[in-house]
């Protein structure tokens, strides 16, 4: 049985395998330099849809039940389906996974998505009450675009610090299996508000909410940074990465080189013009179902700490003058449980 670790940390002691992933990108995404572990990379940004929400939903569809056929199973295998977004209440999910029929947990923890439902998904079947669930986390760059900064068509022009919102769903079944890799830890992150309020910097911030849950994780499994072969946030970019790095620093842990994030890795900065880097829930969560996991299987890393961030933004608060408020989920996934 899962036991709890410390102040925020839960270690899975019971196998709980990534089975399989999949991960369906739009076509900027797959320009970029992780474009051979994607499974599909569409060519019409509104994958045949007529409005740029609908289209999200069909990129969930298409990648949940991808990700279902790639595992060998049915959709009625599927105990439970946990997966979030960003669209007003959760639409992208709730319509893309709609027509698999399969009880449905909707998860939001903004562009920490993957992180929680993975969390989750870990517990549930760590508890012997479910064998297989299914997970993700789905953003688009327009309907994101349209609900938290500006419509496009106003062509406003974008900041240095501005992240780019990847088109995209990524997703993995969870199984009882002694076929790794596993998750073996999760850290739970705090709600944590340095009162930045500019939605045009989100690394700014979630950079505490990620150095929170970091240190959180180190000082509850006793674990040091260098356990890992890879320490990978969600969607800071380059700006939160720095700030981040500072933030560990002073809480006394040196972040090597081994730490990167995923806003960092999906997009070619300079070729592709994202300025700071990639975000969204999708941001992390295609590229732990693409690269990460390929690189897993693979054996060329074999221990990662997984931790996709957020920022807790929605229109009202922010037309309201309130701060972004930042979360950050840790999850450890190894080749071996020890």
């Amino acid at each position: 049985m899962a036991t709890h670790v410390g102040a925020q940390t839960i270690k899975i002691d019971g196998p709980v395998s990534i089975i399989s992933t999949a991960s369906v990108v739009g076509p900027k995404e797959g320009q970029g330099p992780l474009m051979r572990y994607y499974d599909m990379i569409l060519e019409d940004i509104l994958h045949g849809c007529d409005s740029w929400e609908k289209a999200e939903s069909k990129i969930v569809e298409t990648a949940m039940e991808l990700v279902i056929q790639k595992a060998k199973l049915a959709p009625k295998d599927i105990d439970i389906i946990i997966a979030g977004d960003l669209l007003d209440q959760s639409t992208g999910s709730t319509f893309g996974v709609m027509n698999l029929e399969r009880p449905f947990w909707g998860v939001f923890s903004a562009c920490s998505n993957m992180g929680q439902a993975m969390s989750v998904g870990a517990v549930a079947i760590e508890s012997g009450a479910v064998q297989k669930v299914a997970v993700g986390a789905s953003s688009h760059f327009c309907s994101a675009e349209k609900q938290f900064r500006t419509p496009l068509e106003l062509g406003n022009q974008r900041t240095p610090t501005s992240t780019w919102t990847v088109t995209g769903s990524g997703c993995a079944v969870l199984s009882k299996s002694e076929d790794g890799p596993f998750i073996t830890y999760i850290t739970t992150g705090k709600i944590v508000d340095m009162g930045i309020k500019d939605p045009a910097n989100m690394g700014a911030a979630m950079s505490p909410a990620a150095a929170d849950t970091l240190t959180a994780h180190f000082k509850d499994t006793g674990r040091d940074p260098s356990y890992y072969d890879m320490i990978i946030t969600g969607d800071l970019g380059y700006v939160g990465r720095e700030l981040t790095v500072k933030l560990m620093e002073e809480s006394g842990y040196a972040l090597t080189n081994t730490y990167t994030d995923c806003g960092i890795k999906i997009f070619d900065k300079e070729k592709q013009d994202t300025h700071a880097g990639g975000s969204g829930c999708a941001c992390s969560a295609v590229t732990f179902a693409g690269y990460l996991y390929s690189s897993l299987k693979e054996k060329n890393i074999n221990k990662i700490l997984f931790v996709p961030t957020g920022a807790l933004l929605s229109p009202m608060s922010s037309q309201q003058g309130q701060s972004i408020p930042g979360i950050a989920h840790a999850v450890a996934i190894e080749n071996s449980r020890g």
